[in-house]
C-alpha cells in the first residue's frame, strides 16, 4: 500500500464540508483539505438524482485512512457518504514530508 492518499468525500454543501474538514484537521487525520463546489449526478434508491455538493479533497497518510473514514461516517449527514482513497504514486518529496509531519504530530 502506498504511504500517502488523496481521499474524496462529497458533502451536502459548504457548511457541512467545512465542518468535516475542520474536524479532520483538528484530529490530525488530514494535513490539507480542499473544498470544491461540484454538481453531482448519481444513482440512489433506484433513481437518478442531481445535487449541488461540495467535494473535499483530503491529503493524508494511508495509515490514517480507517480512522478518517470512521470520523467521516460518524459526522456525515448522508446514509452512505462517498469516501474514496486514491494512492499517491508520486509527489514532491517536500510536500509528502509535510503531510507526514502534519498527521503525525
Amino acid at each position: 500500500m502506498n504511504e500517502y492518499l488523496v481521499v474524496f468525500v462529497t458533502a451536502s454543501g459548504e457548511d457541512e464540508a467545512r465542518r468535516l474538514a475542520r474536524a479532520l484537521l483538528e484530529s490530525r487525520l488530514a494535513a490539507c483539505v480542499n473544498l470544491v463546489p461540484v454538481e453531482s449526478m448519481y444513482w440512489w434508491q433506484d433513481a437518478i438524482h442531481e445535487a449541488r455538493e461540495t467535494l473535499l479533497i483530503i491529503k493524508t497518510g494511508a495509515a490514517t485512512f480507517d480512522a478518517l473514514m470512521d470520523a467521516v461516517k460518524r459526522a456525515h449527514s448522508y446514509e452512505t457518504p462517498e469516501i474514496i482513497g486514491l494512492p499517491v504514486v508520486a509527489g514532491s518529496p517536500e510536500y509528502l514530508q509535510w503531510i507526514r509531519h502534519e498527521i503525525t504530530r
